[in-house]
């Protein structure tokens, strides 16, 4: 209901007091959006890691390629690259067309599903980085290195491999569906800020980081996290960040069950139309997800 204070003298309504009920609703389906996007915050928080401690985990490990040649620390992200890359092209070759045929889905999988295993994946990254690092603590110890940070332990830098694999696997996955989910699931009107979001969760994920390592620092009292990695529990602190992934991991699945899917029609151009040549809805897909009991929809 307006009032005399709703409405200019030109007739037009004041935006800042009144709106639309299609401005209301693409708002609400911004917001509904909202805990399954803050799920990707404690996953980029626990792949932040990946620049500090990994990094100071591989100064301390044998890093010789030859003799006379040493791999820089830093350069061991690369890892991550070459197996994030390694499995966009493995997605989309050989398990979309596989998945298609078993789901019937055009992209084989919903991106709820890609998200959901890309922070599974996440998990498996921090828990190899956490045996590695027992493994690593176990030789410094075994050599009595543990009072000599600067010292070569005997283990080969190569086993942090796996945990810079393992998330490079799970930013194929995650991250390429976070973004489909922020783009299909928006108003088409509020699609760049959608995808804004993307990048917000990016820096909140490693704010989250920053904040975890001094809240372990300080209720550890400086034991965990020490500048002779020798002598700290890095271990500890790496099985700390798998248990919150697998909270986080519980969460997304909570959030994904009552989420309700936004409506949409078919584009113009690929979808289907009635005998006059006018576009109609999308017919259901094989299989729903979310909560359709709730009124949620269907993806393909």
């Amino acid at each position: 209901m307006l009032t005399t204070g709703d409405v200019a003298a030109s007739g037009e309504p004041h935006l800042w007091r009144v709106s639309t009920v299609h401005r209301v609703e693409e708002l609400k389906s911004i917001v509904r959006m909202l805990p399954l996007w803050a799920a990707s915050i404690t996953l980029i928080a626990a792949a932040s890691h990946n620049f500090t401690f990994a990094i100071q985990q591989a100064r301390t490990m044998d890093r010789h390629l030859t003799a006379s040649f040493q791999i820089p620390p830093a350069t061991m992200i690369i890892f991550t690259t070459l197996s994030m890359l390694a499995s966009l092209a493995l997605y989309d070759r050989a398990l979309v067309p596989l998945a298609r045929r078993c789901t019937g889905r055009r992209s084989g999988i919903t991106y709820f599903q890609r998200m959901g295993a890309g922070l599974a994946v996440s998990v498996l990254g921090v828990m190899a980085g956490a045996l590695v690092e027992a493994r690593r603590r176990a030789a410094a110890a075994e050599h009595g290195l543990l009072d000599k940070p600067a010292a070569v332990v005997p283990v080969s830098v190569f086993w942090l491999v796996p945990q810079y694999a393992l998330h490079g696997v799970s930013d194929a996955l995650s991250t390429v569906g976070h973004m489909e989910f922020l783009y299909d699931q928006s108003p088409e009107s509020m699609r760049s800020s959608a995808a804004a979001l993307f990048w917000v969760a990016g820096s909140l994920g490693n704010y989250l980081g920053t904040a975890l390592v001094a809240v372990v620092q300080n209720a550890s009292g400086g034991v965990w996290l020490q500048d002779n990695i020798n002598r700290g529990r890095l271990d500890y602190y790496y099985w700390l960040v798998t248990f919150l992934l697998v909270l986080n991991l519980a969460y997304y699945i909570a959030c994904f069950h009552f989420y309700t899917l936004k409506s949409f029609e078919v584009d113009a151009g690929d979808g289907p139309h009635d005998g006059r040549g006018e576009q109609r809805l999308a017919e259901p897909c094989h299989g729903q997800v979310g909560a359709s009991q709730n009124g949620g929809g269907s993806i393909c």
